[in-house]
């Protein structure tokens, strides 16, 4: 299993994997932290999947969502879980859309990139972060790799150390909220909150 291999393994495995994943909204208290963020109503939902619960919730919250996904069967998917909602069939290394947002989430979709590739997404971050808006992302709790399953299939995982985290997103312009590791009101998610500085 590599990096290179997740866009096929969610077009082929992923609407299985949608119809099964936890909607219970065990995310609520991160997403209603980001939400109140938010400086403003358009939110990017990078590695969207198939938009429940995360984007209907926000939708539901008088938000607009525009989704990104890199496998066209999760953006099918989204399209019909989140009506009136904006989604782009894109891979995010390199994602270029060309307008900031209120707010940015890549929830257990930004892990699957490689170190290489995390490091490359920081500077995509930026450039889609209007002032002052919030980013949400989930990582690993330390550095390392590791195959998970998403239907059986092998995927890819990786994270940097926690230190390096904070370096890059000060780099690119945002100040860390704050970072919980395992955090086990929600799942065990290791997830950063941070904010576009203004200015």
């Amino acid at each position: 299993m590599r990096p290179e291999d997740i866009l096929d393994t969610y077009e082929t495995h992923g609407p299985a994997y949608a119809a099964r994943r936890n909607k219970t909204l065990f995310e609520r208290r991160w997403l209603d932290r980001f939400l109140a963020h938010a400086p403003g109503r358009d939110i990017l939902d990078i590695g969207c999947g198939g938009g429940l619960p995360i984007a209907r919730y926000i939708r539901e919250r008088n938000r607009e969502v525009t989704g990104v996904d890199g496998a066209a069967s999760m953006v099918a998917l989204f399209a019909e879980n989140v009506p009136g909602a904006t989604v782009h069939h894109a891979d995010m290394r390199g994602l270029d859309l060309g307008k900031e947002f209120d707010g940015l989430i890549a929830w257990n979709s930004f892990f699957h990139l490689s170190v290489e590739d995390q490091r490359a997404m920081f500077p995509v971050f930026a450039a889609h972060a209007a002032p002052g808006a919030p980013l949400l992302v989930t990582t690993g709790p330390s550095a390392g790799e590791a195959i998970g399953e998403v239907e059986g299939a092998p995927i890819y995982h990786a994270s940097l150390n926690p230190e390096d985290y904070h370096k890059l997103f000060d780099e690119a312009g945002f100040d860390v909220v704050d970072f919980v590791p395992e955090d086990p009101d929600c799942a065990g998610h290791s997830v950063w909150l941070a904010r576009r500085r203004k200015g």
